[in-house]
């Protein structure tokens, strides 16, 4: 199982990162190394190979924040590790805390203030971009932790491209026509490039703003529930700060 990190956030020392990949070496692994606990995989198997992603990252599965994702606009400021509740996007300036999301296609987005040392984990599928999740994470940073958008680098993660989600057209007609194609009648979403629209807009350098060029559904490594259905897995993209 390789780890998929940032040049973007690497640059970091105090920030760990990364977001897990598809790995079938392990025998009678049908799901390919999934993390998530809401599949038909073992939870067991789960477990330990969280443990083994968390371990690999450079810390303790212990250390996890993580949250049933609803594709909701709910932000939680965290704490302390363990489960948060319902919620898809996570905030902390407390180090050793994992802000983890899950995804297997949707947009996954770290965020990070060099300057406050404030961290952010946001999941966007098409429902929470619809809803600006990015835009209100990114408030309250500001209102909250006092962030200020040239301070916060983006890690826009790896996501199903344009060219692979077909939405139907009652999907389609809500969003903004510069992020939908249509071929024939059949209609195609940019997630991914809303959400790095939305960083732009509110001000956060261009240069702060890294937008992975992976494609979940093409690359086999990857998870992907449009291509995999039933069989995929879920990877992590996580995010934290050392002492």
């Amino acid at each position: 199982m390789r780890i998929i990190r940032s040049p973007l956030l690497s640059q970091f020392e105090n920030v760990v990162h990364g977001m897990s990949t598809r790995d079938f070496s392990r025998q009678g692994d049908t799901f390919g190394f999934n993390l998530s606990f809401g599949v038909a995989d073992e939870p067991v198997r789960v477990e330990s190979n969280r443990k083994e992603f968390f371990a690999r990252l450079g810390t303790d599965y212990s250390n996890a924040a993580y949250q049933k994702q609803i594709h909701s606009d709910i932000i939680k400021i965290v704490k302390a590790p363990g489960y948060q509740g319902e919620s898809d996007a996570m905030i902390t300036n407390v180090p050793d805390i994992a802000l983890a999301v899950s995804a297997a296609d949707c947009v996954p987005v770290l965020l990070y203030d060099a300057k406050r040392r404030v961290i952010a984990a946001v999941h966007a599928g098409w429902r929470g971009t619809r809803k600006r999740i990015l835009e209100r994470t990114l408030e309250v940073l500001i209102d909250k932790f006092y962030s200020v958008p040239t301070d916060i680098y983006a890690y826009v993660a790896p996501s199903i491209c344009q060219e692979h989600y077909e939405v139907g057209k009652e999907v389609a007609e809500i969003f903004p026509e510069t992020y939908v194609e249509n071929k024939k009648g059949k209609f195609y979403l940019d997630v991914a490039g809303m959400n790095v629209q939305m960083l732009k807009e509110f001000d956060v350098p261009v240069e702060n703003i890294s937008l992975s060029s992976l494609c979940t559904y093409e690359e086999q490594f990857l998870h992907s529930y449009r291509r995999d259905r039933e069989t995929s897995g879920r990877a992590l993209a996580v995010i934290m700060l050392k002492k």
